[in-house]
């Protein structure tokens, strides 16, 4: 085989050898970025949290005082609690969320950052809990649009594990934020009553996970006024003139009225404007 051929074959080796040896992942660093999203194992920055203004969240001005009160004291390092967000869908649970954490971060730069968490990779939260430990920062941990099915039963006792009480609870500089459209956060009906002694009981296990929440707060459907009121929010920050009738024959169609269906709206204002996003 001459010099050539052999060289090829070589560099055809080790490339094949590159591509089957697993990527080495750089240490994340929990100091750098304002979110992060933890994907079971490794933890990817991002650079940019996309949040709305608090002030653009209209119609949840309670629940607004409360998460953004305490998540400014977890920033601060004080005492916080986890948080349950639950009720209507489309009502600015998450959409809070970001934005209290961006305006915690801007009362005390780099002491807190947001880390999302996959619902399916609940099994990982306690490496995700002893990267986080020794770091001197604070972290929200952020699991969005939990429910557990039948079988999320273990996956419910490990929560509640973690928030209170457990060997390998959640360590002190981190707090828990879930999101959920149930208050109960698995769903109530027969199905779900599998002990033949006490049916009750199983369902019971898992409902006693809302209890280990220190806030647990409901967002429930906006009134025809809140929506309007969003509506106006939103078309007054992007300079879009909107009509009424025409708002609430929006969210007649969709067939809610959320402020996510008024942010829908803006947007629909937008593109007839012929504005961007």
């Amino acid at each position: 085989m001459s010099g050539d051929a052999t060289d090829a074959l070589l560099a055809r080796i080790a490339g094949a050898l590159e591509r089957l040896a697993p990527l080495t992942l750089a240490p994340t660093d929990w100091l750098g970025s304002p979110a992060y999203v933890w994907d079971r194992a490794h933890a990817r920055s991002v650079l940019r949290l996309d949040a709305p203004d608090l002030a653009l969240l209209r119609g949840i001005d309670a629940q607004k005082a409360l998460v953004t009160a305490n998540v400014v004291r977890l920033a601060a390092g004080y005492a916080a609690h986890d948080m349950l967000l639950w009720g209507s869908r489309g009502m600015g649970k998450s959409a809070l969320l970001r934005a209290s954490i961006v305006a915690a971060a801007a009362a005390h730069p780099g002491a807190i950052a947001l880390v999302q968490v996959a619902p399916d990779a609940l099994t990982s939260l306690t490496a995700l809990f002893r990267a986080l430990a020794g770091v001197e920062r604070r972290f929200l941990v952020f699991i969005d649009d939990l429910g557990f099915e039948d079988a999320g039963a273990a996956d419910a006792r490990a929560l509640r594990s973690w928030l209170e009480g457990g060997v390998e609870a959640r360590p002190g500089n981190v707090r828990l934020a879930v999101t959920s459209n149930r208050r109960a956060i698995v769903a109530r009906h027969a199905s779900e009553q599998d002990d033949p002694i006490n049916p009750r009981d199983a369902v019971d296990d898992r409902l006693a996970l809302v209890d280990r929440f220190g806030l647990a707060i409901g967002f429930h459907v906006c009134s025809q006024d809140d929506y309007l009121a969003i509506v106006a929010g939103y078309a007054a920050a992007g300079g879009l003139d909107w009509d009424q009738a025409d708002a609430l024959e929006w969210s007649k169609r969709r067939g809610s009225r959320s402020g996510r269906v008024a942010w829908h709206y803006v947007t629909e204002l937008s593109g007839r404007a012929g504005r961007e996003p």
